[in-house]
């Protein structure tokens, strides 16, 4: 798609208003999702989940997939998670990991609030054992992988979601861009430094075909990897 001649100009609060805009057609928040948001702030939680429209924008992931098996990395409080669990078919499943207990506590009251704790597994720990456990069980491949955790760990765990995909497994890795700060990553920049090894490593794995895209709005700047397991 062209740049339009006027991109370079659109201003900050443009964008935010244009995604208000968006969220609230396609994706406007029931109660449970709005109750979700409002115990971030009240659990003294990081306001870091995916915004309306992102959270749309995994539930088609999700439907246009036909996953019957989710695995989400960081659950925060359970907003992406409510989301993409809407999109499983009566007897899909979702498992998602949390390091910390007291964010998996407000993420079961929430899941419980949006009538999906049948549907959804919340583990407590670190991701990279949660992770090996499964691989070691043998656990079912998933159909979607959502990783959203922490960002230095990225290329680990794109390689444990390999090895819990199938051929035709959509993951998907937020917060890949950083407001640009993968460039040239800060020195201690944990994050953009995870999330720049994360990207490379992505492009040149054979294993699967992959892109980022740009994403700017109410959550700033930053992006979204995309990627199909061969």
């Amino acid at each position: 798609m062209a740049r339009q001649p006027n991109a370079t100009a659109i201003d900050i609060k443009t964008i935010d208003d244009i995604d208000r805009y968006i969220n609230e057609l396609f994706a406007p928040e029931d109660a449970a999702l709005a109750a979700t948001v409002k115990s971030i702030e009240a659990a003294g939680m990081p306001a870091i989940q995916v915004s309306a429209g992102q959270g749309k924008f995994l539930y088609l992931l999700a439907r246009l997939t036909g996953a019957r098996r989710i695995l989400e990395l960081g659950t925060l409080a359970g907003y992406s998670a409510i989301w993409m669990a809407r999109a499983l078919p009566d007897d899909g499943r979702l498992v998602t990991l949390e390091f910390k207990p007291e964010h998996a506590a407000v993420a079961r009251k929430n899941l419980e609030r949006a009538g999906l704790s049948a549907k959804v597994d919340v583990i407590v720990g670190p991701a990279l054992e949660s992770l090996a456990a499964m691989a070691h069980r043998h656990e079912p491949p998933f159909d979607l992988i959502f990783i959203d955790a922490d960002k230095l760990n990225y290329p680990a765990y794109l390689d444990w979601s390999l090895q819990l995909a199938r051929s035709g497994t959509l993951i998907a890795a937020d917060n890949v861009v950083r407001a640009g700060a993968v460039l040239n990553p800060p020195a201690g920049d944990e994050a953009a430094i995870g999330a720049r090894q994360f990207n490379a490593k992505l492009a040149a794995d054979p294993r699967v075909e992959a892109v980022v895209l740009q994403q700017i709005g109410l959550k700033g700047h930053d992006g979204l990897a995309l990627a199909r397991v061969r």
